[in-house]
């Protein structure tokens, strides 16, 4: 038993790493934007997923929801900050437009984690109870981490052309979810190995798309008001 646990604190450490370079993966996009001084084609959705998925699991992760998980903390605590430095980036570029639809994906964002932090808190009175709750919701976050690269698949099957598909963030994010579904496989916890089994096997639907659209030609730049 203290041979698993050992690997499992093992393997947490390696998903730390993995999930720092997930998080770390979209610097050459944000140094692409503040370089060119334009948001071009690249979108500030999936940050947002990001930080929302990051703010489920560091609650997922305290002692009086769930315990034992103090390595799921600290790599998502990481992730907070990062996700907020990126979208300032994208805040700083983007159009009035673009600001104001972040602003407001912002609040109701925070306003959701508060209402689900408090109705957790005062509704179930037992980690299993709080950890069935917040496990549910961080997995749905977590896919939704995962997906969000899709969320432009149209644009690069019908440009044919994988530009403004993200690929070292898909790559990072496949590995990383190998490694925390491993994780997850040691003092079982479903909610992390559906989260990040799913998010392994979207991502490398991702790796595929880029595959396939790598040498395509490269797309037009959208005018600023059409970012």
């Amino acid at each position: 038993m203290r041979k698993a646990l050992l690997f499992r604190t093992i393997l947490g450490i390696i998903g730390n790493i993995t999930s720092g370079a997930l998080f770390i993966s979209p610097a050459p996009t944000v140094y692409r934007i503040m370089k060119k001084k334009s948001v071009e084609g690249f979108h500030p959705w999936p940050y947002h997923a990001a930080l929302m998925n990051c703010f489920m699991w560091v609650f997922y992760a305290m002692p009086f929801v769930h315990p034992h998980s103090i390595l799921v903390m600290t790599i998502n605590t990481l992730g907070i900050a990062l996700e907020l430095s990126y979208l300032a980036v994208f805040f700083y570029f983007s159009n009035a437009k673009t600001r104001g639809k972040m602003v407001l994906l912002l609040l109701i964002q925070l306003l959701a984690l508060a209402g689900i932090v408090a109705a957790t808190l005062m509704g179930a009175h037992t980690t299993q109870k709080r950890s069935t709750i917040v496990g549910s919701l961080s997995v749905v976050f977590g896919i939704i981490l995962y997906a969000s690269p899709l969320s432009i698949m149209r644009t690069v099957i019908k440009s044919k052309s994988a530009e403004f598909l993200p690929g070292w963030l898909i790559a990072s994010g496949f590995t990383n979810g190998i490694i925390w579904a491993a994780y997850a496989c040691i003092r079982f916890d479903i909610f992390v190995f559906v989260s990040n089994g799913v998010g392994a096997l979207l991502s490398f639907i991702q790796i595929i798309l880029k595959i396939i659209y790598r040498n395509g030609p490269k797309p037009e730049q959208p005018k600023p008001s059409e970012v």
